[in-house]
């Protein structure tokens, strides 16, 4: 699991630590404590272990589909405010589209676009990952806008996510995404337009590789 989420010196997840409990088991006994205060559960989030932070982001999660507006309220602020323990890909993948698209459904968006402008990598990956609960509802607007801040983003983790993100519109809307696309294809990075065309017909896929459309 260390190699997986590249822990090793350099590499996005530096000394991250792993102790190896998978992903259901995680679920299972983050939903036996999904009752656990926010005081104990950002304790939780701000753990060494990564499993641990995974766990508490489960209990969040949770909670916030369940919660009244105060309690959302106070899971976003708790969220953002420990944003430096949000610190992976599977962390924030499984937690921006639960805990801060739906937050800010309604409201201003402007953190969005400014963690999609951020240096700091998870930032920007929270900032793209959010809009997941949008484009769920078939509202890409916020997407779109923040995939072509992206567009020249240097890394790789962040060219795979815009482009997950621009197939997952297409898969409701593929006019959009092509729309999107055909504007700006041929200078994306390779793997954002691989993730984005990966469902595409053979011959449609080919043709944006080769840049003839």
């Amino acid at each position: 699991m260390s190699k997986y989420f590249k822990t090793g010196k350099g590499e996005y997840g530096e000394g991250d630590v792993f102790i190896g409990v998978t992903v259901p088991n995680m679920r299972q006994v983050a939903k036996q404590f999904r009752h656990l205060s926010l005081l104990e559960t950002e304790k939780l989030l701000k753990s060494k272990i990564h499993e641990e932070r995974s766990m508490a982001l489960e209990i969040l999660s949770l909670n916030f589909k369940n919660g009244d507006d105060n309690t959302r309220a106070h899971i976003f602020k708790l969220y953002i405010r420990n944003k430096k323990h949000i610190n992976n890909w599977d962390l924030i993948d499984g937690s921006a589209p639960s805990i801060v698209g739906p937050y800010l459904k309604d409201k201003d968006k402007i953190l969005l676009l400014n963690f999609a402008k951020s240096k700091r990598l998870w930032d920007r990956r929270v900032a793209m990952l959010a809009t997941f609960s949008y484009i769920r509802e078939k509202d890409f607007d916020i997407a779109l806008r923040i995939a072509k801040i992206l567009l020249k983003d240097e890394e790789d983790l962040m060219h795979k996510a815009v482009g997950w993100m621009l197939r997952e519109i297409g898969n409701r809307d593929l006019p959009t995404e092509e729309s999107f696309l055909k504007k700006h294809y041929k200078k994306m990075p390779r793997t954002m337009l691989r993730y984005a065309i990966e469902k595409f017909p053979e011959p449609k896929r080919l043709a944006y590789l080769k840049g003839n459309i």
